[in-house]
This record gives C-alpha cells, structure tokens and sequence, in this order.
C-alpha cells in the first residue's frame, strides 16, 4: 500500500518469553483517523511504543512515507522518530508542565525551532531579528491553538488549573506544534464527561479534515470510535482479529465475541 502515511508489516514484540505483539501488519492513510481498540492487554499500547521508539520491535517493519521521504521508524530513535519522521504522541496519563501557563506549554513544544534560530543561544541573547522573527511565529503559532482549543482567555494560566477535558485538548495542542504529519493520541477521550468527548470529537475531526493530519487513536469510548474514524484495526491477545470500516468491524462476529460483546454500540467499551 504504497500510499499509506504508515505501513505495519508482521510487528513483533516480545518480552522474555512474552509474545506481546504476534505477527501485527496493518496501514494508517494520510488524512484519516485509524482507531486501534481491543480489551485491556491486547497489546494496543506496545503497538504505539514501537511506532514512536519506545520500544526496538523483535521483528517487523515500521514504514512512514510523507513529503517524498521513506523513514524505517525500527531503526531509528525515539527523538529520530519525533523530529525527522514527525511522529507526535500523548499519552493515557496527561504530561503538561503544570506550573507553567497554558501559552508556555505550547511554546515549549517549539523548544529546537527556536533554538535553532537563536543560534542556540547566541542570537536570541543578542536579540538579532531571525530570532525574533522566529519566537514572534511561534507565539502566533500557539496563540491560534489555543483559540482552536477555546482556551485564549485562559493563556497566562497555570496549565494544572484548567478543568480535566481541557488540559486533555491543551495536550492535543502541544502535539500539534510540533507540526507532525502523524499523530498519535492513546486514550484521548479517558476521564471526559459527553460533553468533553463531544469537543474531543470536533478537534480530532478539525485535525483530519483542516489540517490534512494522520491520527492513530488508541481508544475504549466506542461512541468516540465509532463516531470519527475512517479505519479500525482490533487486537486481542497480541493478534490483529479484524481491520476494516467502523461498520464492517461492529458487524465483525470475531471482534463481537473478544470486545463489543452482544451490547448495543457505545456499550461494553469498558471492558477494554
């Protein structure tokens, strides 16, 4: 699948004498959202650890191809994947600097832009135009996230005082400064009340449809699922049991037996 933003190909992991990724080849499309779902322990957060170089897979081939350009994400470093691939991860447990404002949370993420243009110190202390140039971008830059997310009022805040559903979306934010061209989100919608899954909804939507990004979302809300994605791929055990359309895997007997279970959509999510 020549076209796809990223290309799985027979992923293994193993720990010791733990398979926790058997044999896993699945493709995520530029401009699409592919959910990967599956219970607790199918191996969905080993999956994305490989993806952004947490981990060394035993086996497998990690191929992302964007702007002309082939990156083997196996043999390359964390930092490699998140710079050169441009790879942008959150993770289930939010990662903000609390004590920092909101808008400092997002200039942070352009931390080596900016480093760069100041010479890496020397011409932003001299305060020569390139850099000033460059730190003028990137708090436009964070500003325009941060009306997209609904928080420009709350800039100067610190960024641990803001409500659950909103640190979540600033989170989202700061991985979007980093301008990736895939964007993993694991858990995204963990701890939201509707009415925050329903903002949660519209960004990732916006970030597809406006921004023409790739999102890999590991997720247990079904209504969230099944509500935005273009693709989803279903692990149990470390095995890949169905791939395919929100609507072909809901009707998948295999994925109804291991996951959704006989409930109506939107139920039996916590079981994952």
């Amino acid at each position: 699948m020549t076209g796809s933003l990223i290309q799985v190909d027979h992923l293994t992991m193993r720990f010791g004498g733990l398979v926790a990724i058997d044999d896993v080849s699945f493709a995520a499309e530029p401009k699409q959202i592919t959910a990967i779902i599956g219970p607790n322990g199918a191996g969905k957060t080993t999956v994305f650890n490989c993806i952004t170089g947490f981990y060394r897979p035993t086996v497998g081939r990690l191929s992302m191809r964007h702007d002309g350009h082939e990156y083997l994400l196996e043999r390359m470093r964390g930092y490699q994947i998140a710079a050169r691939a441009r790879v942008a991860r959150t993770f289930q447990n939010i990662r903000l600097f609390p004590g920092m404002s909101v808008l400092e949370n997002l200039l942070v993420a352009q931390h080596n832009r900016l480093m760069r243009a100041s010479g890496y110190t020397l011409l932003g202390v001299l305060g020569l135009s390139g850099y000033r140039t460059a730190e003028a971008r990137a708090v436009d830059k964070a500003r325009g996230w941060l009306d997209r997310i609904g928080l420009m009022a709350h800039a100067d805040r610190q960024a641990g005082e803001l409500p659950y559903g909103s640190q979540r979306r600033l989170e989202i934010a700061r991985a979007m400064c980093t301008d990736p061209r895939l964007l993993c989100l694991d858990e995204p919608a963990a701890g939201l009340n509707p009415r925050e899954s329903g903002e949660l909804n519209e960004l990732l939507l916006s970030i597809r449809d406006r921004d023409g990004i790739g999102v890999l979302l590991i997720e247990h809300d079904m209504s969230v699922v099944m509500a935005i994605s273009d693709h989803i791929v279903v692990l149990d055990y470390g095995r890949k049991i169905a791939d395919g359309t929100p609507a072909a895997v809901r009707a998948d007997p295999a994925v109804i037996r291991a996951y959704l279970g006989e409930a109506d959509e939107g139920e039996g999510a916590g079981h994952g």
